[in-house]
């Protein structure tokens, strides 16, 4: 879902949430994905003023609120949050679905002024076992390390989900306007023989543009839907088959991107 959250309108934010998961479920869709920080809105002043809207996970409202929407449409869903634990402020992402609370995942890689918000992860790169499949969550900025996408692959992750905020940073500047982002969203999936359902934000808050252009991989890495707009809020619908995207991985007799590693030789700095 590539949505336009409203900065710190928590309560609006998540109604909108709901609606959007349950006209999803009426249409067949088993998984939903929402963009980075979907709850609250993203260009937080300071951490005094996100730590007014984060929350506890999973004992805060908003994680309650939408098990409950879970629940009732059977569904799971991916989304950003700003959570709170203790004395620290996390850009994370819950993984919810009909039986209730599944898992956290907290950024890794901070972007901007994220580092004056946020504490960095703290709870590594987790798969969480669905009956789905396995899943592996990535946030934003995290993509742009391919080490993470590997990891979450080598941990037995079918399919990976990446709530995201990109900014126009990440936009091309060749004829066709290819985002960058879109290009790592395809990249990452071909070299790891993974899907991929990257939500963006789109609209503009606080005089920062956001790119859009939301996506959905296929294991090979072509899309299976969008990129989505540049500017309005939209939903992409694609059917993965999890078990195809695996068998996929093995491209030929000989060569498998998982099984040819060469770990022996990936020493940093290494000299002939």
């Amino acid at each position: 879902m590539q949505s336009n959250p409203i900065m710190n309108g928590v309560d609006d934010n998540v109604t909108n949430m709901v609606l959007t998961i349950e006209a999803l479920a009426r249409d067949g869709v088993q998984l939903a994905v929402f963009p980075e920080l979907a709850t609250t809105g993203y260009m937080f002043d300071n951490a005094a003023e996100a730590g007014a809207v984060a929350e506890e996970v999973p004992s805060g409202p908003t994680v309650n609120r939408l098990i409950e929407a879970c629940a009732d449409n059977d569904i799971h869903i991916v989304f950003g949050i700003a959570e709170k634990a203790g004395d620290h402020l996390y850009n994370s992402s819950a993984i919810l679905g009909p039986r209730g609370y599944i898992g956290t995942y907290r950024k890794l890689h901070l972007w901007d002024n994220e580092n004056t918000i946020f504490t960095p992860g703290d709870l590594g790169l987790p798969v969480f076992a669905t009956p789905l499949g396995s899943i592996g969550i990535l946030i934003c900025y995290d993509l742009w390390f391919p080490e993470a996408a590997r990891a979450l692959t080598l941990s037995g992750a079918d399919l990976l989900c990446v709530p995201t905020n990109w900014v126009p940073l990440m936009a091309g500047n060749g004829d066709d306007d290819t985002a960058m982002a879109n290009v790592l969203c395809m990249a990452n999936s071909h070299c790891n023989g993974i899907p991929i359902v990257a939500a963006d934000r789109c609209g503009l808050e606080r005089e920062q543009l956001f790119l859009g252009r939301s996506i959905i991989t296929h294991a090979t890495g072509w899309p299976a839907a969008g990129p989505g707009s540049a500017e309005h809020e939209e939903i992409l619908i694609a059917e993965i088959d999890v078990a195809a995207s695996v068998a996929a991985r093995q491209w030929n007799e000989f060569n498998n991107p998982l099984t040819n590693r060469r770990v022996d030789a990936y020493v940093a700095g290494s000299r002939s």
